[in-house]
């Protein structure tokens, strides 16, 4: 049992693009990623012609090509008449009747990963509100990547049990510490099918650990979401401030959740809790 990766992330930008249309308000929306130092519009929506479809944006060329290269967002007022970008495009975006073209980079660690754009067909300033919603979406979009990339990461460092029947204690160790920092990393998702997939993993992990150890034992226990976060910490070895930090929780708070899933548990202890946890199946 292989623990796959997640997918590339045209999911988060077909949702990016059609939140980009209702949040701005503006009839046309479209993105893509960029490969190979240019862009591919592969989400579109409120179009009424197919000439934007396909569309690829060459680094430099063109509004989005622009702002793929500087990393910031370019606005065209008048398409047809600007003289501060290449017309490369003009069949595509004129063919559509865009008249005014706003161009959003997705930054990620510095780079830009892909152009969300939002047009309208009639010529008309664009709104503070407009562009705040517009950077909000690709910011949102950027965050979402960005915790795609930290979970493919961490996954790719989880050794696959087809390669290796049972897990070594240094193995195991990361796999509760990859374990761990997912929970972390989907409690601040907001994007539900994310958070369904990363749930989907950690169950996965979870039952990896056990692979070739000691059968789980049935307990007729549910921690809540914040338990499970808190006794996973404690599984590495946190103290209450460390948990605290992580999970940025007040001190007191972890304490709570911790009595409260050692009392579900019936465990004396931290160790006690984590060890019947493990064995339950409920940890890594």
């Amino acid at each position: 049992m292989a623990v796959e990766a997640l997918a590339s992330g045209q999911d988060l930008l077909t949702h990016a693009v059609g939140d980009l249309a209702a949040r701005t308000g503006m009839p046309v929306a479209f993105g893509g990623f960029e490969r190979g130092n240019s862009v591919e519009v592969t989400s579109i929506v409120g179009t009424r012609t197919p000439s934007i479809s396909g569309l690829v944006v060459q680094a430099t060329r063109g509004l989005g090509g622009r702002a793929l290269v500087e990393r910031r967002p370019r606005l065209a007022l008048d398409y047809r008449s600007s003289r501060n970008i290449t017309h490369d495009y003009d069949r595509a975006i004129l063919g559509e009747g865009i008249a005014t073209l706003f161009a959003v980079p997705v930054v990620v660690s510095g780079k830009a990963r892909g152009m969300l754009y939002c047009g309208s067909w009639a010529q008309s300033p664009l709104q503070e509100n407009t562009a705040r919603n517009a950077l909000q979406v690709a910011s949102d979009l950027a965050t979402e990547l960005r915790v795609r990339d930290e979970v493919n990461r961490r996954l790719s460092l989880v050794p696959s049990p087809d390669a290796t029947p049972s897990l070594d204690v240094a193995a195991r160790e990361e796999l509760r510490e990859t374990y761990a920092e997912l929970r972390r990393i989907g409690a601040d998702v907001a994007d539900l099918g994310l958070r369904q997939r990363l749930g989907e993993i950690e169950r996965r992990l979870a039952a990896l650990s056990h692979d070739g150890a000691a059968a789980v034992e049935p307990l007729d226990v549910k921690l809540s979401p914040r338990e499970t976060d808190v006794l996973a910490c404690a599984a590495l070895g946190q103290t209450n401030a460390e948990i605290a930090v992580t999970l940025a929780l007040r001190e007191g708070t972890v304490k709570s959740y911790l009595q409260s899933a050692m009392a579900k548990l019936d465990a004396g202890t931290r160790h006690a809790a984590v060890a019947k946890a493990r064995r339950a199946g409920l940890l890594p």
